[in-house]
């Protein structure tokens, strides 16, 4: 019989002790610390005993290892397959957070659905199968004959890696790590050791039998991922799946990836059918008639390595109250009062005795600080009750001094511009170096070194 210990593990950070501390050492946190009982180490003697589980491999030489391009397996999902890399790939273990409610069973069960010649194990701690075949009835979504996913209802995570041992699937998707309890750890699921010692366990099923795990985590009122950091530090990739509940739009963005760039974004529109992949968002995020009304400025952001246009709408108006308001939505306030600031001082415009609105269309919320050149032009349409000329797009960052600093992937926001029909656009004058105009038939290139020159290049 195993024997058993005490110990005491910090809820917050998931440090260990073998006595109680008021105050954990490693993230100062005061009144953390629980007690647990614990296994010896039977749990890493009985996961490598199972079935399908290989000894523990040998060393090698660098020069001996096969270095060849992963084989990638497609989810049927061109967003998913680019912010995973290409595609999942074997023996990786992927974990996706996001808001209760956001959308994330809907997003693996819809990819699973969809995924071709590929046999799937689905193990659900907190829906039943008549739930599962409820949402998956609702998505309209045929899996091919003979591929449907398995279901298992489970959460005890030694009898989920015994019946995966045995089937060997391509892909092994847990809903979600915080359900999951091994009965060697004499704690409840959930608790910081519960969820290390299983993630653990997942991790090593999946590099030894080269079955890809998903896990689904839950987060925390502050937006981080529940339990120790180190469940993000162990995973091959974090996933954020991130939106607001009020819009349709829902972003998936990659924290963390061993396999691929941590710069792409996916775009989703939330359907009663499920998610449904954006191919161009920028066409969903123009209205179509913002050259009618005054405080509309059209930017060309990047989110990672892609780019989209968006609307930036403002409100200027007289401060009926006596102190002036300043709110952003989709932007930093910050660094709105830090362009009005730069309006007030480097251009002369008044704006201290008046209410400053400002919006991202769509519900986005951008950081792309190429979005100061918009947010100037909003502002001052607004000011002015004048329209900006439709047709006119930009990109530029403001420094202190009033001047336009260059911006990075100006080509692809050019290509992105003219692509959807713009037949202007501004943009800092020190990214003018190497470009050839010819290169951009139909629209005309406004090169810009200063706010003023910027605003007369605008207004006229």
């Amino acid at each position: 019989m195993a024997k058993t210990k005490t110990a005491y593990v910090c809820e917050a950070c998931g440090y260990e002790s073998s006595k109680w501390l008021g105050r954990c050492p490693a993230c100062n946190q005061w009144n953390t610390f629980k007690e647990f009982t614990v296994a010896a180490s039977p749990a890493r003697t009985t996961a490598s005993a199972r079935p399908g589980i290989s000894s523990a491999p040998r060393p090698q030489r660098l020069c001996e290892i096969d270095a060849t391009a992963e084989q990638r397996i497609d989810t049927g999902d061109a967003e998913f397959n680019r912010v995973l890399g290409g595609g999942i790939v074997p023996g990786s273990l992927v974990l996706l957070g996001g808001e209760p409610g956001i959308g994330k069973s809907t997003l693996l069960l819809q990819t699973i659905l969809q995924m071709r010649q590929a046999s799937i194990l689905y193990v659900s701690g907190e829906e039943s199968e008549r739930q599962i075949k409820l949402r998956a009835d609702r998505m309209l979504q045929q899996p091919e004959a003979g591929h449907e996913p398995l279901l298992y209802c489970e959460s005890n995570i030694d009898k989920v890696l015994e019946y995966a041992a045995t089937l060997k699937p391509t892909l092994l998707v847990i809903d979600s790590i915080q359900t999951m309890a091994s009965e060697m750890v004499e704690s409840s699921p959930g608790s910081v050791t519960q969820i290390r010692e299983c993630t653990s366990m997942l991790l090593k099923f999946a590099k030894q039998c080269g079955v890809a795990v998903l896990l689904i985590g839950h987060i925390t009122k502050e937006g981080n991922i529940a339990g120790p950091k180190i469940l993000e530090h162990i995973v091959d990739c974090v996933l954020q799946f991130e939106g607001d509940r009020h819009y349709m739009y829902r972003i998936l963005r990659g924290i963390k990836n061993r396999f691929g760039s941590t710069s792409e974004i996916g775009i989703y529109e939330m359907l009663s059918t499920g998610l449904r992949p954006v191919a161009n968002p920028s066409e969903m995020l123009l209205s179509q008639n913002n050259g009618e009304f005054s405080g509309i400025a059209i930017s060309a952001a990047m989110e990672g390595v892609r780019p989209f246009l968006i609307e930036t709408q403002a409100l200027v108006s007289s401060a009926a109250y006596g102190t002036p308001q300043r709110s952003a939505t989709g932007f930093d306030l910050r660094r709105l009062n830090m362009l009005l600031a730069v309006l007030e001082k480097r251009v002369g415009f008044k704006l201290g005795a008046k209410d400053v609105f400002l919006n991202i269309a769509g519900g986005i919320r951008v950081t792309d600080p190429a979005m100061d050149l918009s947010v100037i032009a909003a502002v001052l349409s607004s000011n002015v009750d004048t329209p900006i000329e439709q047709g006119t797009s930009m990109a530029g960052e403001c420094g202190l001094s009033g001047e336009i600093r260059p911006v990075t992937r100006i080509t692809q926001r050019i290509a992105e511009a003219r692509k959807l029909g713009f037949r202007r656009f501004l943009l800092p004058e020190q990214n003018m170096h190497g470009i050839d105009k010819a290169q951009y038939p139909g629209i005309e290139l406004v090169p810009v070194s200063r706010v003023e020159q910027a605003l007369r290049e605008i207004f006229g």
